[in-house]
């Protein structure tokens, strides 16, 4: 099973896809963006992910923040506020979609209503990727599964029969191209509500690619989820902690970032593949260690070969024990000497 997201294949078998989540961490600053978007790229990155919403369609005014939200921005702003702050103009998410091509790094946004997903899809986006909150939105998965594009969804918050509403839209839609996010939505999430063995039963329940959308501390669920079969990995991105915002403090710095990628890449490098085989840095070990058919006295030529006439004796380079059964009664068609390893030409 695979996936392409841009030019890359996604799979079981493929380097883990790992997707910069700058969010809204650029703070309606284009050339904070693009830097990020550079410092991404450069922390080894496939992807650099944005948001795509307007403030007005997204919530209502009176909508309260949540725990984080309130601890990371100024008391006297709103919900409202605080997310109108953080929009991205349309004619921004096109210079950062230009950028991004230029740049050699992947351009993905997530859409937080229908017309927010048209739009990502008239300017060419080829992946989608949904937020934890919208699994529950079947209008706009209704919409994205009928694009016939891959589509990335985060299942923080939900329990199996929200995620099973979802996939059927896809399933309706003959839209395979599907990813599952194991997420929990808090930030930081704790290690207690972490369950990361859910990742492969995510998979086979909906005989899909499931991936982790990381909101804990450190690196050890992500590379729990490779571990587990995920194939790719969602991290909160930013060049700054102390810059304003509700995500920055919860997000990776580029070192943090670059230092999950290699790690990943070491595990997946370590885990290999299902294959049991004698590894090419095994095999003068083999040839030494493993022990060979050998005679413990000489025999004469046209004698009969008995079971009392061998052993087993270093190195390995000759025949092994399985073997003894093809000669065994057969005459020696030679003399041959005590510690002699035996082939089955000697015999006929």
């Amino acid at each position: 099973m695979q996936i392409k997201i841009g030019n890359k294949i996604v799979s079981r078998k493929s380097p883990t896809y790992f997707i910069a989540e700058v969010g809204v961490n650029h703070n309606g600053d284009l050339n904070l963006a693009k830097k990020m978007i550079l410092a991404a790229k450069k922390s080894g990155a496939n992807a650099v992910k944005f948001q795509t919403f307007k403030a007005e369609t997204l919530c209502l005014s009176t909508t309260p923040k949540v725990k984080y939200q309130k601890k990371n921005t100024p008391s006297t702003e709103s919900h409202f506020e605080m997310i109108k702050s953080l929009e991205l103009s349309k004619n921004n998410h096109m210079i950062l979609l230009d950028y991004c091509k230029k740049n050699g790094v992947h351009f993905l946004s997530t859409p937080y209503d229908v017309e927010s997903a048209k739009f990502l899809n008239k300017i060419g986006c080829d992946t989608f990727k949904t937020a934890s909150a919208d699994i529950v939105d079947l209008k706009m998965h209704n919409y994205l599964a009928g694009t016939g594009k891959t589509i990335i969804i985060s299942t923080g918050m939900a329990n199996l029969e929200e995620i099973r509403d979802c996939v059927k839209i896809y399933q309706k839609k003959k839209n395979k191209k599907f990813i599952l996010l194991h997420c929990v939505s808090n930030y930081p999430c704790s290690k207690n509500s972490l369950n990361m063995s859910v990742l492969p039963e995510l998979a086979k329940e909906f005989n899909c690619l499931v991936g982790y959308s990381d909101h804990s501390v450190g690196h050890q669920a992500a590379e729990i989820s490779v571990i587990l079969g995920g194939v790719l990995i969602e991290k909160h991105f930013t060049t700054n902690k102390n810059l304003s915002g509700p995500d920055q403090e919860t997000s990776v710095l580029p070192k943090e970032y670059s230092e999950m990628v290699e790690r990943i890449y070491q595990i997946k490098k370590i885990l290999g593949n299902k294959k049991k085989i004698c590894q090419s840095e095994e095999i003068q070990m083999s040839k030494v260690s493993r022990k060979s058919l050998t005679l413990n006295r000489a025999i004469t030529k046209g004698e009969k070969l008995m079971e009392k006439h061998v052993t087993l004796k270093r190195p390995g380079t000759g025949l092994f024990y399985k073997d003894l059964k093809k000669i065994l009664g057969l005459k020696a068609k030679k003399s041959m000497k005590i510690d002699y390893q035996i082939a089955l030409g000697d015999f006929e």
